[in-house]
């Protein structure tokens, strides 16, 4: 098993470059894992040597194959673990990034097979985000956030997890996966968007609450 700094740093690749293949670069890494430039270099070379990333210096960079399925692993442990967390330990929503960012590492494989089998072995985490499979198959995610879509009618299908206090927020105002809603005609000059949800009730969203939570069309 990698050790838990190259997890992370595969897995900070993996989100960075997203769907696509365009790649990420060393800042980009440096922000998001809060490092500095030169720690990132040094870890790129490494994983270069062992033929995980594409790297050039002052270049962009990119997984290779065997990158993405190690990241792709860490991301299948990270996601099994919130589940886990949520479905059988019955913690809040709320509360289970953190957590699962540290037993993400120390988890083994058997144990985590074990958790998916009594899950029911589930295609999507409590957040809504596609679980990769054993053989590193992932769903492709093609909800667009609440914030750029036009007025009509939607369902959450997934939200950031990454913000305890917006899980927090959200479970406050019961807006959960799966909820149905209209969203009526944003209200761009005052940054709001208003759902009209069933039973009546409306709730009103800011852009930054809206741009963190992901919706299709009902």
């Amino acid at each position: 098993m990698a050790s838990s700094t190259v997890e992370n740093y595969l897995k900070a690749i993996l989100h960075l470059q997203g769907e696509g293949a365009s790649g990420t670069t060393v800042g980009e890494i440096a922000k998001e894992l809060e490092v500095t430039p030169g720690t990132v270099t040094i870890m790129m070379r490494h994983l270069k040597d062992r033929g995980l990333i594409s790297y050039e210096p002052r270049r962009g960079l990119s997984l290779l194959p065997s990158g993405r399925v190690e990241a792709l692993k860490v991301v299948r442990r990270h996601r099994l673990i919130e589940s886990f967390l949520v479905e059988v330990m019955s913690l809040d929503w709320s509360e289970v990034h953190e957590e699962a960012e540290i037993l993400e590492h120390v988890i083994s494989d058997r144990l985590l097979d074990r958790m998916d089998k009594m899950l029911g072995e589930p295609t999507h985490d409590p957040h809504g985000d596609p679980i990769p499979d054993r053989n590193g198959v992932i769903a492709e995610n093609t909800a667009q956030p609440l914030l750029e879509v036009a007025a009509g009618e939607y369902r959450v299908v997934r939200v950031s997890d990454d913000d305890p206090a917006l899980l927090g927020w959200l479970n406050e105002k019961g807006l959960r996966i799966g909820e149905e809603f209209r969203l009526t005609h944003p209200d761009r000059a005052a940054g709001l968007l208003e759902l009209a949800r069933r039973g009546g009730e409306r709730l009103q969203l800011g852009f930054q609450v809206a741009g963190r939570v992901f919706v299709e069309a009902v």
